[in-house]
């Protein structure tokens, strides 16, 4: 627990997401996170305040535009002090997928013929093709493979990848089907002895505490504003150093203005403010927790990791513990979380039942999950899991309960 021992107010935290009240769908339990969060108040707060008043061209001297561009710069500098980064690091895109796709062709100046790429099978899709695409331009791709009895990606295997030719390294900070919390600071650190440039893939992490990217020394990370309680947009964190010097992909006259440069025309106007409401959001459940008022933001931020860990540990440790115990079902990843060394995304199979069957089932019990590979099907290629039906994943965040807990193992049971 917490240093002052304080746990996480479920009731506060359920109290400022209006879905948990809506008539659709406030029966239900939502298992389904790691597809897109619910999105707490203060979030619609800032979007219908966007599309009312300032719904204009920002950054003219009118008072609608003014306003409209400075809640823009508000939130990219607010959203960089919640990570540790500077304002000027961070580039706010469509999603992930088109973020790293546009990452993909502006590092591919660094790529000559003979070059070697290092990228995993544990990964989503959206941080293996874009690179993998980069063999058109002569890049040698090498695949770090996950050790098949544990699902995990083991150092050891990607010290005997790297070579004097290994110029990119793409990995997970957290696979969305094996739900392990890789060492991405130790993989950074053995990466850079060799100047390679690492982009960590943080979609399935962020949700369970916004990382510090200069403490995990990566050279890009990105996640998916959507699945951290935001509108459909995603963030990307790129190291001033790389990025200044990437050639421009924007309009001409942007030439040296990183990070606009990566990016094709611009954020979305109105989804980019309503980030502020994501800041506020953790600004109150910071203040409604906490008495220390003078910390920095992203002081504050490590303190409500801390709490939101706990308390993911304990709603998932019973489904981990229930999930293990049957002789029926194979669980893939880690059976317990300690100290945050997993995410509680936990994917599972049937030995009697398809995994389309049983999520029929928990969806008849009004528990929102599904079945799929979830982009990652070069995963559960190599676990052999067929890739159509897929696996049955529960994914949690911190507003979830304990009732959501017991009602799950419970309609489990039953089915």
């Amino acid at each position: 627990m917490t240093l002052e021992n304080i746990k996480l107010d479920i009731d506060y935290v359920r109290s400022q997401f209006p879905a948990f009240k809506d008539p659709l769908s406030k029966d239900w339990s939502f298992f389904e996170n790691a597809g897109g969060s619910y999105v707490p108040k203060n979030v619609i707060e800032k979007l219908n305040e966007f599309m009312t008043s300032t719904k204009v061209q920002p950054y003219a001297e009118y008072p609608m535009s003014k306003i409209a561009g400075e809640n823009m710069d508000k939130a990219t500098e607010l959203f960089a002090k919640m990570i540790n980064a500077k304002k000027n690091e961070i580039l706010i895109g469509g999603s992930t997928s088109i973020n790293l796709y546009v990452l993909s062709n502006a590092l591919k100046k660094y790529i000559k013929p003979g070059d070697e790429i290092i990228v995993t099978n544990q990964d989503h899709e959206a941080n293996i093709s874009p690179w993998r695409r980069l063999k058109d331009n002569g890049a040698k791709i090498i695949e770090w493979r996950f050790n098949l009895e544990n699902q995990e990606l083991e150092l050891n295997e990607l010290q005997k990848l790297i070579s004097t030719k290994t110029k990119i390294l793409a990995v997970t900070h957290c696979s969305n089907i094996v739900g392990s919390i890789n060492k991405l600071k130790q993989i950074s650190d053995l990466a850079h002895k060799k100047d390679i440039i690492v982009i960590g893939d943080g979609v399935s992490f962020a949700p369970h505490g916004f990382p510090d990217v200069k403490d995990l020394n990566v050279d890009f990370y990105t996640f998916s504003l959507y699945k951290t309680y935001g509108p459909h947009l995603g963030l990307m964190y790129g190291r001033e150093e790389i990025l200044k010097d990437l050639p421009n992909q924007n309009h001409e006259f942007l030439n040296g203005q990183y990070p606009y440069t990566i990016n094709p025309g611009g954020p979305n106007h109105e989804e980019l403010v309503s980030l502020l409401g994501i800041y506020e959001y953790f600004e109150n459940l910071y203040n409604h927790h906490f008495k220390n008022k003078k910390l920095q933001i992203r002081e504050k931020i490590n303190k409500i990791n801390t709490l939101i860990s706990d308390h993911e540990e304990i709603i998932s440790n019973p489904i981990l513990e229930y999930l293990n115990s049957r002789k029926d079902i194979n669980l893939i990843g880690k059976s317990k979380i300690i100290n945050k060394n997993r995410a509680p995304t936990i994917s599972f199979t049937s030995t009697k039942k398809s995994s389309k069957n049983i999520s029929d089932q928990l969806i008849k019990n009004k528990i929102a999950t599904r079945n799929d590979n979830f982009y990652a099907w070069r995963c559960l290629e190599a676990l052999g899991i067929d890739k159509k039906d897929g696996v049955v994943r529960l994914s949690m965040t911190h507003y979830n309960s304990l009732e959501d807990t017991n009602k799950l193992i419970n309609s489990l049971d039953k089915i």
